[in-house]
């Protein structure tokens, strides 16, 4: 039986994926200051929730504090943003091939194994929408983490803690309107074979093909991104408003 999601929870998920957008479409100026309570009336939101998601969104690094004034929008550029998607790429592919050179026993991966099986069926019985993502988003960030602890490294650990502070890098970096695209689902089916061949290569010691298959993982985005800059449509890039468009000519 799936776990219910509390009313502070799913209000603070829906905070996070509505100001996401707005950050993302452009509804903040890059530097402009966010004003706590006009923004809680808007989201129609509890400040509670909603300073949880601008703390949640400071360390995927949208925004940046402001001593004395709270949270201003950030402003990054195009290599800033392909950088951090490949970076956590490079990160999330050597903690998949440490996990394969590292594992002592299989039973390791049943966590992992676990969260492919739920997020498989949670994916063939649920439609896009707030409701798949916002099931579909614990159980991805579990496998995720789990990935990061079966690398046994601290060094590591650390390194990736920082990546993921990094604007585009998170695994769960979702708006409301991909969630309710029909697209998203089949996205996330992809994903989540994705993750099956993870698992599979580090049970099976592949330490190669479980790095090779971590990093394609993490390239999704990357390959959208620099598709529109090719067509000269940073228009298309999430976040286009927020990136120094002029150094992708």
């Amino acid at each position: 039986m799936a776990a219910k999601i509390s009313q502070n929870d799913s209000q603070t998920l829906r905070a996070l994926l509505d100001l996401r957008e707005m950050l993302l479409r452009g509804d903040f100026r890059p530097g402009e200051r966010i004003l706590e309570v006009p923004l809680a009336a808007r989201l129609r939101v509890s400040r509670t929730p909603l300073r949880m998601a601008l703390a949640r969104l400071e360390n995927e690094g949208f925004l940046e504090s402001r001593p004395t004034v709270g949270y201003a929008a950030r402003e990054f550029s195009v290599q800033d943003t392909l950088d951090a998607i490949e970076l956590r790429g490079v990160l999330e592919g050597t903690a998949a091939r440490l996990a394969a050179e590292r594992l002592e026993s299989k039973q390791e991966l049943s966590v992992m194994f676990d969260c492919v099986e739920r997020l498989q069926k949670l994916l063939g019985r649920k439609r896009a929408g707030i409701d798949l993502i916002a099931r579909y988003v614990p159980l991805n960030a579990r496998l995720h983490e789990h990935l990061y602890q079966l690398a046994k490294s601290a060094m590591l650990r650390r390194a990736i803690d920082r990546a993921l502070a990094l604007p585009f890098a998170s695994p769960n970096c979702f708006v409301t309107s991909e969630a309710e695209s029909r697209d998203v689902a089949q996205a996330l089916i992809l994903s989540n074979s994705q993750h099956l061949a993870i698992c599979e290569a580090i049970a099976n010691r592949e330490g190669s093909r479980a790095e090779a298959v971590a990093r394609e993982h993490s390239r999704m985005l990357r390959r959208s991104v620099g598709l529109a800059l090719k067509q000269r449509r940073p228009d298309l890039i999430p976040g286009g408003s927020l990136i120094r468009i002029a150094e992708a000519s």
